[in-house]
């Protein structure tokens, strides 16, 4: 099986400003130089660039003090929620190249509002190294990347970016799996709230295969769709360096490619985010095009497809 859609629409999202570091916005450019969008034609997939979102700040936010750059993330929010949840209903695979993880408040809510639309529930795959639960209140930086799951599951309060009767993703839909890094208070928010957590140290002990099959299984017998969001720091440092938030222990080249294998497998899939990519911080553009690679893993090509590599 495949992703849903045979047809793919890339939407770049050159968002830095969630990050509290500069680089994250070139991020769309450097994946797009590796060849995102040959890799997915490729494989047989008719892809439409719908080239980068470009905003101005939101005039009609408040600047936050615990909420950095809150009106250009509200910006690009209002016009990413709008994009994917286009794309999705002209039957189209969003595929959105990042920019930071502030992004996926945009990103999720337009697939939370399409598969309200069919009736489905929607699940999330959080990639990651970082539960990003945070909300203004308890976030140690006031940096916005650290609190999308929190705002898209409803309890990071971030004024009216969207209209207050947008639909939510349910806290117990969200799968984060790989996290190693994640505060104090944001823990407790976790717990409250029913996240579902596989760190790494589960995922030493149960094995990659277990904790995807489980999950799949949940969102399989739900009729669910899946939104993946993969952050380059889910991966250990040594494999992707382009990364502002590194964090050591993370998923192997082959664990990460596993995960893809099986999600494509499943069918399942409905949208991605590829998020956090730094080319700034990169080496030579190793990272994008590990996120390349895993990309074309996802879409359906095995590991033994791959040419392999002169020394």
């Amino acid at each position: 099986m495949q992703p849903q859609a045979r047809s793919v629409t890339l939407i770049g999202a050159p968002l830095e400003e969630g990050s509290g570091r500069r680089g994250a916005a070139m991020g769309p450019a450097a994946l797009r130089i590796a060849g995102v969008d040959q890799t997915l034609v490729d494989l047989g997939y008719d892809v439409v660039d719908a080239g980068d979102v470009h905003v101005v700040p939101a005039r009609d936010l408040p600047n936050h003090p615990k909420a950095h750059n809150l009106r250009i993330i509200g910006a690009f929010t209002r016009a990413l929620e709008a994009g994917v949840y286009e794309a999705a209903s002209a039957g189209r695979f969003p595929l959105i190249l990042g920019g930071d993880h502030s992004l996926s408040m945009g990103t999720v809510s337009g697939m939370a509002r399409y598969a309200a639309q069919q009736g489905r529930p929607l699940f999330v795959l959080w990639l990651d190294a970082h539960s990003d639960f945070n909300t203004p209140a308890t976030s140690p930086s006031g940096n916005i990347h650290g609190m999308p799951v929190a705002y898209v599951c409803g309890q990071a309060e971030l004024a009216e970016i969207l209209p207050k009767e947008r639909p939510l993703v349910d806290p117990r839909n969200v799968f984060q799996v790989g996290i190693r890094s994640v505060d104090a208070p944001e823990r407790e928010l976790i717990k409250e709230h029913g996240i579902n957590v596989f760190d790494m140290r589960w995922l030493d002990e149960q094995g990659v295969a277990a904790t995807m099959r489980q999950i799949l299984g949940i969102v399989s017998d739900a009729n669910g769709l899946l939104h993946v969001s993969l952050d380059v720091d889910f991966l250990d440092p040594e494999i992707a360096p382009g990364v502002g938030t590194t964090v050591p222990g993370g998923a192997t080249f082959r664990e990460a490619h596993l995960i893809m294998e099986m999600l494509c497998d499943s069918g399942l899939v409905s949208s991605l985010d590829l998020v956090e990519l730094n080319p700034f911080l990169d080496d030579r553009g190793k990272s994008a095009r590990i996120l390349v690679e895993l990309t074309a893993s996802l879409f359906g090509r095995r590991i033994f497809d791959r040419p392999t590599r002169a020394a």
